[in-house]
């Protein structure tokens, strides 16, 4: 977050060959945990950036990076974090435990129990999950451009793609279309992904 500039994100805005997608880690909600981390933005600055992003692409999509139990974390500081998750609104979140570094600064502070540590991780990833199930859903039962990159390996005759704002879409076809961007109408929000029906 640190790094991203307004000029970036006018470049984003005003490009058709940017996809409108950004992975924005976020590491914690709270002031004080980041400034532990040595992350070099605070819980403020990071919402006004997302307030920027949403300004100029409304329709972009957000991902991020979640660390819960870093030492000396509290309750306060984990609610911080839940409610920027409630704020922003992640299409999806790549959730971690602290686990000990020997060697950093961070593995000589306190450590928060275990058990706390994995309470707090599955509140987080159930908010994480039912927040993103609901904003997946926002283009089903619309057409959308998809670009086709595999055969789907869980379901015979599909292929897997993904939209510009990259949410994976399954829907059957074959591997001659691979590498070609063709409509697809996504029938059904699984998540965090669609089943599609490609329009001919």
């Amino acid at each position: 977050p640190k790094d991203l500039s307004d000029e970036l994100i006018e470049t984003m805005k005003n490009s058709k060959k940017i996809c409108s997608h950004l992975h924005l880690p976020l590491q914690s909600g709270s002031s004080e945990i980041l400034k532990r981390m040595n992350r070099k933005y605070s819980k403020e600055q990071y919402l006004a950036l997302v307030e920027k992003l949403r300004a100029a692409m409304p329709d972009i999509s957000l991902t991020t990076d979640i660390i819960v139990g870093f030492p000396g974390e509290t309750e306060e500081d984990f609610e911080e974090t839940m409610d920027v998750v409630r704020k922003v609104r992640f299409d999806s979140a790549f959730t971690f435990i602290y686990s000990v570094r020997r060697g950093t600064p961070a593995a000589a502070m306190e450590q928060v129990p275990e058990d706390v540590v994995k309470n707090r991780f599955d509140r987080l990833l159930k908010e994480v999950q039912d927040i993103a199930a609901e904003v997946v859903k926002r283009h089903e039962v619309t057409v959308q451009k998809v670009l086709v990159e595999e055969i789907d390996t869980h379901e015979a005759g599909f292929v897997t793609g993904r939209l510009s704002n990259n949410t994976v879409v399954h829907f059957a076809g074959d591997a001659s279309l691979i590498g070609k961007i063709v409509d697809v109408s996504l029938d059904e929000a699984k998540g965090f992904y669609y089943m599609g029906s490609l329009v001919k």
